[in-house]
């Protein structure tokens, strides 16, 4: 049994949910608790009483704590990746990689709690010194998502606990292993306690009491679009800070200069690997017409080409959807895109394998208008929309007709089109023949429009978030 973390201890529950491989239906990867409205209270109750003493704590404690995770982290990334795989879905590859990137994560701001920097400034009127200095908020409520279930958690809670402040941890309810995992290590890492809790369970229940409870200060929120906006209005009205990081629907750009085997991998890395279940994910391949119909043939003889199976098998490159519901709503969007007009040149059906899982072949759509409902809405499943273009300013009209803005990419020789797609393109993030989806751990991550809200998140920037400014003055 998983318990919560809480105040220092592992906490029990009546209310016990299992964890599903969806690679084996059959594998139950383990059981782990739900928190009740009480055992949410507790946890509040236990950060808020240990921030005072942890908001002073010095550099080095900050630091000695995340690197030894981060430490951890890493020497058990192949056996913490097979975990991430049974229980999200993503190939084992892609689970170690992820757990790695945890890890790097936590040494990264490991350094920066030694780097908290402030100015000395002289005042305009005689006498006076100016200290600007930044301290930590307070309790920050953390909620991830099931797609990055040990990365995301460590991009918030290690820039979190760096700056001074007390976590209390939402992981998504679909997978809570790898956040329990994460947690664990965090229990041994020398935090007095309270500092840090998980509570594992359903938002209704726990995010309710992250926007509603005064002890909690911030909220940081990586979900739905619907899901956030209602974070966003509800804890609006009790003036908390808010972060949100949504949905995408990001568009890669193939202009006829591009080299065809850049274009190619890039789309394919984009659209379909980690079963295109990433916010960075090129869903919409915009192509001019003069490599048009070679591109889309040869898109679809490599995608049908990739070998969807069980996370765990060395020969996978696709692994199966999520869960039950997400495979009917990637399902759904085939019959979309077919009653729009849009032409299905492959995949897009449930498959079978020697386990009973939630298989899903990559499906390629041509000729697809922009305003259709698959150019628009995210389906977050390895789907790709194929639209034409007449040419560069066409091309970039159509990479801006959405109402999301995380990331984008253009595949050219010409630097001058490059340049110019990266000033020009209303998007967070600009990949120029590299694919949309996959980012650096120490550099801001974050998009514009109805993808993101708040201060980004990653890198050095994170500070603005999980850190407040003041202002002090001084007469000599």
């Amino acid at each position: 049994m998983h318990e919560n973390w809480i105040a220092g201890q592992w906490t029990g529950s009546d209310n016990v949910q299992q964890n599903i491989n969806p690679s084996d239906l059959s594998d139950v990867v383990g059981e782990y608790v739900r928190a009740s409205a009480a055992d949410v209270d507790m946890a509040l109750e236990a950060a808020h009483a240990a921030w005072p003493a942890w908001s002073l704590s010095t550099p080095q404690q900050r630091f000695d704590a995340l690197d030894m995770i981060g430490s951890e982290l890493l020497a058990r990334k192949s056996e913490l990746g097979e975990l991430l795989a049974r229980e999200e879905g993503k190939t084992l590859p892609e689970g170690i990689a992820e757990v790695g990137r945890a890890g790097q994560i936590f040494k990264f701001f490991a350094g920066e709690a030694l780097r908290i920097e402030g100015e000395s400034l002289a005042s305009v009127r005689p006498g006076i010194q100016v200290e600007v200095s930044r301290e930590p908020i307070g309790v920050v409520g953390i909620i991830t998502p099931w797609n990055f279930p040990i990365a995301i958690p460590a991009w918030k809670i290690a820039p979190a606990l760096a700056y001074g402040n007390c976590v209390v941890f939402k992981p998504a309810d679909l997978v809570p292993g790898s956040g329990w995992a994460l947690a664990e290590i965090i229990s041994r890492s020398g935090l007095p306690a309270g500092v840090f809790n998980l509570v594992m369970g359903r938002g209704s229940i726990v995010g309710a009491a992250f926007i509603e409870d005064p002890r909690v200060e911030a909220i940081t929120f990586t979900g739905s679009v619907p899901t956030g906006r209602q974070v966003l209005q509800q804890a609006a009205t009790r003036q908390k800070k808010v972060q949100l990081e949504l949905g995408g629907k990001n568009p890669l750009v193939v202009l006829d200069d591009a080299d065809l085997e850049v274009a190619l991998d890039c789309t394919i890395q984009g659209a379909f690997y980690s079963t295109g279940q990433r916010c960075t994910a090129s869903s919409r391949i915009i192509v001019q017409r003069g490599i048009y119909d070679r591109f889309v043939s040869e898109l679809a003889h490599r995608t049908q080409a990739l070998r969807v199976g069980h996370a765990l098998r060395p020969d996978t490159q696709i692994g199966p959807v999520s869960e039950a519901s997400q495979l009917e709503q990637d399902l759904s969007y085939i019959d979309i895109g077919r009653q729009e007009g849009a032409r299905l040149l492959c995949g897009g059906e449930r498959l079978q394998r020697d386990t009973e899982g939630y298989y899903f072949s990559p499906a390629v759509f041509a000729d697809v208008a922009s305003s259709m409902r698959i150019a628009q809405e995210e389906i977050f499943g390895p789907v790709a929309s194929v639209i034409p273009a007449d040419d560069y300013e066409h091309a970039l009209a159509l990479a801006n007709d959405t109402e999301f803005g995380l990331s984008s990419g253009i595949c050219t020789r010409s630097l001058k089109h490059a340049t110019h797609f990266k000033r020009s393109v209303q998007a967070g993030m600009v990949m120029v023949n590299v694919p949309t989806a996959g980012v650096d751990y120490h550099v801001p991550f974050g998009g514009r429009k109805g993808s993101s809200y708040g201060p980004r998140e990653q890198g050095r920037y994170a500070r603005e978030f999980f850190t407040i400014v003041k202002t002090a003055y001084t007469a000599a």
